[in-house]
C-alpha cells in the first residue's frame, strides 16, 4: 500500500514536472515567433523607408537636371545670339573690303590713264611753248615793240576803257550773289536731306513685360513685398503692378536703367528663381553684358559712318547715347542722323567730309553721362573731345552748336544746320499738349509787349511768328528794330527746340472812291 502511493506520488511529481516544461517550452516558442514576426515587420518598414528615400533622391536629382538643362539651354541661345552677331559683323566687313578692293582697282586704273594722258599733254605743251616763243620773237621783230612794252601798253588801254563795265558788272554780279546765295543754301539743304532717309521712332519712359500668368505677379512681390522691394532698390526704377492681366510696367527717365530693369525680369521669370539673392545676381550679369551692348552699338555708330581711330572709352560713350533721349528722340540716332547730313552738305561744299561726320556724331556726346556729371551737355561734350585730343574743328562745333560761342569753321555752320534739321523736322520730337499750348500763349505775348503791335499770331507748331504793327505808328524801320528786339527776348525768356522765324508785316492801304 506504502509502496503504491509513493510510485503514485512519484508519478504526479514527474507529470507535473514534464507538464511544466511542456507549458514553458509553449511560452518561448510563441515568445521567439512573435520576436521573428517583429523584426520581419521593422525589416519591412526599413525596406519601405529605404524605397521612400530613393525615390525622394531621384526626383531632386531629375529636378536639379531639369534646371541645369534649362540654364545650359539660355546659355546656349546667348551664345547662338551672339554668333549670329560676329557672322553678320562678319559679312558686313568681308562685303566692305570687297568694295574697297574694288575701288582700289578702279582708282590704280584711272591713274594710270591720268598718267598717260598728263606725258602727253606735256608733251604738247612743250611744243607749243617752242612755237608760241618763236612767234612772239617774229612778232617783236617785225614791230619793233618788246613783248613787255607791248603787254603794258595794252594792259594800259584795256584798264581804261574796261574801267567802267568791269564796275557795273562786278555790282550786277554782287547783287545777283545776293539774290541766289539764299536760294543755293535751301537748295543745298533740301538736296542733303533728299538724299538721307532714317525713320521716326519716339521714344517712351516706360516697358511692358508680359507675364507667363498671374501668379507670376506675386512671386514678383514676394513675400512682404520683399522681391519688388530689392528689384526697385536694385535697379532704380518704379515697377508697377496693377489690375491689368498677365502685365507689369516699368517706369523710368532713364532708359538704360529701364532696359537693365526689363531684361532682368525677364530672366527671372524664365529663371522661376526669384529671391533677394538671385535678383542681384541676374541683375550683375544683365549689367555686364549691357556693358558689352554698349561698345556695340558705339561701333556700329563709327562704322556706319566711315569714322575710324575712336578711343574705346569715346566709343562707349557713343553707345550710352542710345539710352538718352531728348524730347522722345533718340540720341544715338540723332547724332548719327546729323553726322551723315553733315557728310552730305561737306561733299557738296568740298569740305572734309569725314571730319564732318565726326563733328556731327560727337556735337551731342555729353549727353551720354551729363546725369552724372554737373554742367550743361555742351559742356561736358567740349571736356569730353578735348580729353580725348579731337580736332580743333570738332571742339569749335561741339561748343557753337548752340550758338553759346562763335562757329569757327564751315563744318561748325553744318553741325549747326544739321543739328537744327534732325530735331525740328516733323515726328523727330514730342511735348505734351500744355507745354505746347504754353510756348504759344508766349510767343503770342512776347510780340503783344511792343508798342505799336496789333496782332501775334504764332504759326507752324511755333516755329514761326507774324506779328502785325500799325503802320500810322511804326516805320520801316522800326519794324525791324521789333524784329530784332523780340528775336532777343524769346532767345531769353523762353526755352525751345530749333529755330523761331519772325516775321514783322507793316501794311498801308490808301482807298478812295469815284462817283
Amino acid at each position: 500500500m506504502d509502496a503504491t502511493i509513493l510510485l503514485a506520488l512519484v508519478l504526479g511529481l514527474a507529470l507535473g514536472a514534464g507538464i511544466t516544461f511542456l507549458i514553458k517550452y509553449i511560452k518561448d516558442k510563441g515568445a521567439e515567433n512573435e520576436a521573428r514576426k517583429l523584426i520581419n515587420e521593422a525589416k519591412k518598414e526599413a525596406e519601405q523607408l529605404k524605397k521612400d528615400q530613393l525615390l525622394e533622391i531621384k526626383e531632386e536629382s531629375r529636378q536639379l537636371k531639369e534646371e541645369a538643362l534649362e540654364e545650359v539651354k539660355a546659355k546656349k541661345d546667348e551664345l547662338a545670339q551672339t554668333e549670329e552677331r560676329l557672322l553678320q559683323r562678319e559679312t558686313s566687313l568681308d562685303k566692305r573690303d570687297e568694295m574697297l578692293q574694288t575701288r582700289d582697282k578702279m582708282l590704280d586704273d584711272k591713274d594710270q590713264s591720268l598718267l598717260a594722258k598728263q606725258k602727253e599733254l606735256q608733251s604738247k605743251e612743250e611744243e607749243l611753248s617752242a612755237k608760241l616763243k618763236e612767234e612772239i620773237t617774229r612778232l617783236e621783230q617785225i614791230s619793233k615793240f618788246s613783248k613787255e612794252k607791248a603787254r603794258d601798253l595794252i594792259l594800259k588801254r584795256t584798264e581804261e576803257e574796261m574801267a567802267l563795265e568791269m564796275a557795273e558788272y562786278i555790282k550786277e554780279k554782287e547783287e545777283e550773289a545776293k539774290l541766289t546765295a539764299n536760294e543755293k543754301g535751301k537748295q543745298l539743304i533740301i538736296e542733303s536731306m533728299q538724299r538721307y532717309c532714317a525713320d521716326v521712332a519716339t521714344e517712351q519712359t516706360v516697358s511692358t513685360i508680359n507675364l507667363p500668368n498671374d501668379e507670376m505677379k506675386g512671386r514678383l512681390i514676394g513675400r512682404e513685398g520683399r522681391n519688388i522691394r530689392t528689384i526697385e532698390a536694385v535697379t532704380g526704377v518704379d515697377l508697377i503692378i496693377d489690375d491689368t492681366p498677365e502685365t507689369i510696367v516699368v517706369s523710368s527717365f532713364d532708359p538704360l536703367r529701364r532696359e537693365i530693369a526689363k531684361l532682368t525680369i525677364e530672366s527671372l521669370i524664365k529663371d522661376g528663381r526669384i529671391h533677394p539673392s538671385r535678383i542681384e545676381e541676374i541683375y550683375d550679369r544683365v549689367s555686364k553684358d549691357m556693358n558689352s551692348r554698349i561698345m556695340e552699338l558705339g561701333n556700329e555708330a563709327c562704322f556706319k559712318l566711315g569714322i575710324s581711330k575712336v578711343d574705346s572709352e569715346l566709343v562707349r560713350l557713343i553707345g550710352k547715347l542710345n539710352f538718352r533721349t531728348s524730347y522722345g528722340q533718340n540720341a544715338l540716332q540723332h547724332s548719327i542722323e546729323v553726322g551723315e547730313l553733315c557728310g552730305l552738305m561737306a561733299s557738296e561744299l568740298g569740305e572734309n567730309v569725314v571730319l564732318a561726320k565726326r563733328a556731327g556724331l560727337l556735337h551731342d556726346i555729353g549727353k551720354s553721362i551729363d546725369f552724372e556729371v554737373e554742367g550743361s551737355h555742351v559742356d561736358i561734350g567740349l571736356d569730353i573731345a578735348k580729353k580725348h585730343k579731337e580736332d580743333e574743328i570738332v571742339l569749335n562745333a561741339i561748343a557753337s552748336h548752340h550758338g553759346d560761342c562763335e562757329a569757327t569753321s564751315i563744318i561748325s555752320y553744318l553741325v549747326h544746320i544739321a543739328d537744327t534739321l534732325s530735331a525740328t523736322r516733323p515726328g523727330a520730337r514730342n511735348d505734351s499738349l500744355d507745354n505746347y499750348i504754353k510756348r504759344l500763349e508766349e510767343l503770342e505775348e512776347i510780340g503783344n509787349s511792343f508798342e505799336g503791335v496789333e496782332k501775334t499770331y504764332a504759326m507752324q507748331a511755333g516755329r514761326e511768328v507774324r506779328v502785325m504793327v500799325n503802320p500810322e505808328e511804326v516805320t520801316d524801320q522800326a519794324s525791324y528794330k521789333i524784329a530784332r528786339d523780340m528775336k532777343e527776348k524769346i532767345e531769353k525768356e523762353m526755352q525751345y527746340p530749333g529755330t523761331i522765324k519772325i516775321v514783322v508785316i507793316r501794311e498801308s492801304r490808301a482807298q478812295e472812291e469815284a462817283k
